[in-house]
């Protein structure tokens, strides 16, 4: 008789507290590593619970990760992930487990791969599609130097939907370059391998037997007189097509390999064993996942938690903000659905992120008029250019920071043609937790410069309804209008938003002495600062200047004429706002009778991740900072009761 019947079966020793570096994955017997994924997937879970952050995408590669680094030297070898969302347990297995619960906290780990973070992070990713670029020039440059480490790179199957992807893997493909690329697909749109056929077939492809009868194949095929080549070209292409359906990979110079199961370490192991030890080059190894996975309450939501706040591990209840007003996001949604109440030819457009941008309230609304082109912002710029062409009136729903993805499409396709693309740029300013990958900083600036574009920023959630149905009447010219993330004032709002006068600003505060010109949300800072200014005796007038192409050229001389001090504040980079002020004043001659000007901006320099708030006391826009700014122009001896300029 058994004399352990009936005893409690004692539970696994944890094995991620021996794991410090990856080296330490490596020196566990590999049967171990099904109990690590397990205890590594429950690790993300729990930090994320504390933290909030991306959750589906991290659960998503666990084993995946886990088996990347089990194969491959990650400090020699080099691992780039597009994107990084699904980052977290890289970082748990790369010597940041004790940091891992100040993810995206102030002064605390990055949500993002990060340079300056670790040696195992080798290229920082926050936006996608950029990963087998970087990949391929790390190869390009270990060749150069006659090292021979591996370059690995991650990218989603939403990644792919970019073109820089593709022009990347035209570029490795046409080179032969040694470069591992790992499609990380968890959409399942191919239908992942079922069987035990199903997995011989994937190990037998990756095999470097396959590979090489491949090679040997093609070369034969260019020695072959040209009729023959063509036969046997054909026949190997079929080959290639039915034992692993990516033919298309193929024609772009990669050997296909997959698709099989992100989840299975009994196939993850020997199939990246045979990559990393084959000659053939460049190999696209194609992985299937489930986002979310390991994880009930992820892999139920329709997002499969892919941004998540703070949450309850057992329930997966997440912590609800206190909302005290709707966010600038939901608020223009709903503006351009009632303005497309009135106008059938207004129609949106989103890159990937209709429920970021608030489109999919719109799409509910007016789902034939709604377009999501994908991970594609240049095309989308593009596609808005021609709706603008047949008379359609194009809202282009897009980040700040993904804009930039766009530029030479809005300089090109858009400015030069003043073709009436309406621009609604989401998260203008600082973001919070995202950091600087995902800050709004530069917009107002790069197309500030842009000959006869209309571009204005809502100081509030009132002025943003309105700032939409200003863009629906702007016929003749592209314009944009940014506004933050976050909620608004919780403002009265208005039934219908009535089109703003074109490049003019208003008085908000009557005074005398100071003036504070603010664009955008910084405008409640503004009216803070000159409540404590006038506890100081300090008179002073706040406007809001609403545009900032044109300017208002009217209220900027009336207040340079009558106040002493000039303070211009925007949530913006150096050469926005205050830059185009500045230049109207010199061309005036309104700064030769001693008129102090001081322009506010975002500092020169990146602002790392923290309450945005915070960021922006940081950044020196806060009203503290403004009252700072007034009390150094004045050359801290307050008024000087002069006359004033006429």
């Amino acid at each position: 008789m058994n004399a352990h019947i009936g005893q409690p079966v004692p539970s696994p020793k944890p094995l991620l507290d021996k794991v410090r570096i990856p080296a330490d994955v490596r020196a566990l017997p590999e049967s171990d590593m099904k109990q690590l994924a397990n205890e590594l997937r429950q690790e993300v879970i729990e930090a994320v619970s504390v933290t909030g952050g991306h959750l589906g995408a991290g659960l998503g590669v666990v084993e995946l990760t886990l088996a990347i680094h089990r194969v491959f030297d990650t400090l020699r070898d080099r691992l780039i992930f597009d994107v990084g969302h699904q980052c977290y347990p890289h970082k748990i297995l790369t010597g940041r487990r004790d940091r891992i619960r100040t993810l995206r906290q102030g002064g605390g780990l990055s949500g993002f791969t990060k340079r300056t973070e670790s040696e195992y992070d080798p290229f920082g990713a926050a936006h996608s599609s950029t990963s087998i670029s970087a990949g391929l020039g790390m190869a390009v440059a270990r060749d150069l130097k006659g090292e021979n480490n591996n370059v690995i790179c991650v990218i989603g199957d939403g990644s792919m939907s970019a073109g820089m992807a593709y022009e990347a893997m035209n570029n490795a493909g046409a080179r032969d370059e040694r470069l591992i690329v790992i499609l990380n697909d968890n959409e399942m749109s191919i239908a992942p391998p079922t069987g035990a056929l199903s997995k011989y077939l994937t190990r037998a492809t990756s095999s470097g037997t396959y590979l090489q009868l491949r090679d040997f194949a093609k070369q034969l095929a260019k020695r072959l007189p040209k009729k023959w080549e063509r036969r046997a070209a054909r026949v190997e292409e079929m080959s290639r097509t039915i034992m692993s359906g990516g033919i298309w990979f193929e024609e772009l110079g990669f050997y296909y390999v997959g698709p099989i199961d992100g989840h299975d370490l009994d196939q993850l192991l020997p199939v990246l064993k045979n990559c990393r030890d084959t000659d053939q080059a460049p190999i696209l190894v194609h992985v299937i996942t489930k986002k979310g996975k390991g994880y009930g309450p992820a892999e139920a939501s329709a997002d499969k938690y892919h941004g998540v706040a703070k949450f309850d591990v057992v329930t997966g209840a997440q912590v609800k903000p206190k909302v005290s007003a709707p966010s600038y996001t939901k608020v223009f949604a709903n503006a351009l659905v009632a303005e497309a109440k009135k106008d059938e030819r207004i129609v949106a457009i989103t890159a990937a992120m209709p429920d970021g941008t608030g489109l999919d309230i719109f799409g509910r609304a007016y789902p034939n008029r709604t377009f999501d082109v994908g991970i594609a912002e240049q095309h989308a710029v593009t596609f808005a250019a021609g709706l603008a062409t047949e008379g359609m009136k194009p809202f282009c729903a897009i980040y700040s920071t993904f804009l930039q993805r766009g530029y030479d499409q809005v300089v090109h396709d858009v400015a030069i043609q003043s073709l009436p693309v309406r621009f609604m740029i989401d998260r203008a300013g600082l973001v919070g937790a995202d950091g600087p990958t995902h800050a709004g900083s530069f917009d107002l600036a790069y197309l500030g410069c842009l000959p006869g574009f209309v571009i204005m920023a809502a100081a509030d959630e009132v002025e943003l309804v309105h700032m939409v149905a200003t863009a629906a009447s702007i016929n003749d010219s592209p314009s944009a209008v940014r506004y933050p993330r976050g909620e608004g004032l919780g403002l009265d709002m208005p039934t219908e938003g009535v089109p703003l006068e074109i490049g003019k600003g208003r008085i908000v505060r009557e005074g005398s002495t100071i003036a504070i010109l603010s664009l955008g949300t910084r405008l409640t800072e503004a009216l803070k600062a000159a409540d404590q200014l006038a506890a100081q005796g300090l008179s002073t007038t706040v406007a809001d200047a609403r545009f900032m192409k044109p300017l208002d050229h009217d209220l900027i001389r009336n207040l340079a004429r009558t106040h002493e001090v000039l303070i211009t504040i925007e949530e913006g980079s150096v050469g926005g706002f205050g830059s185009h002020v500045l230049e109207f004043l010199s061309a005036e001659g309104l700064l030769d009778n001693g008129l102090k000007v001081r322009t506010m901006t975002l500092p020169d320099t990146f602002i790392d991740h923290d309450k945005p708030d915070i960021m922006y006391a940081e950044a020196r826009l806060d009203a503290a900072a403004i009252v700072a700014k007034v009390t150094s122009a004045l050359g801290h001896a307050g008024t000087s009761g002069g006359a004033l300029r006429a």
